[in-house]
């Protein structure tokens, strides 16, 4: 059953060296294996993302993936250190200060890749 089974996120990239570089260089992953002109980048207690080659990418105006973190405001500035922009939104109900959003027990912060695809960093709170 599809419950019981892992599930991987498969991040688009049109540029399979550019993207390399913003998650290696960037966000600090390392690559585990190349698969089918793709990379496996190991993530936190054992899950994992797939960087692979499509010409859609950058193309969904929602998020990709997130990773769940401990300390949102310590992973934005050590992301930012290494180049990361983070977005920045004003919206009715929704506004980040300093690229961070705080409210329905979380404090979250997006960020575009390298391919303009939208990533996370989320930070659960009480």
């Amino acid at each position: 059953m599809l419950r019981d089974a892992p599930v991987v996120p498969y991040i688009p990239a049109t540029d399979i060296a550019r993207a390399r570089e913003f998650y290696e260089k960037k966000v600090g992953l390392v690559p585990r294996q190349e698969v089918a002109g793709g990379v496996v980048y190991e993530c936190g207690n054992g899950s994992w993302i797939f960087l692979y080659h499509s010409a859609g990418a950058g193309t969904s105006q929602a998020s990709q993936a997130f990773w769940q973190v401990k300390d949102v405001d310590a992973e934005v500035a050590e992301l930012r250190g290494r180049g990361v922009v983070f977005e920045e939104y004003d919206m009715p109900g929704f506004k980040t200060v300093n690229g961070i959003f705080t409210g329905g027990g979380s404090r979250a912060a997006w960020f575009k890749d390298s391919e303009g695809n939208i990533m996370a960093v989320i930070q659960s709170v009480e």
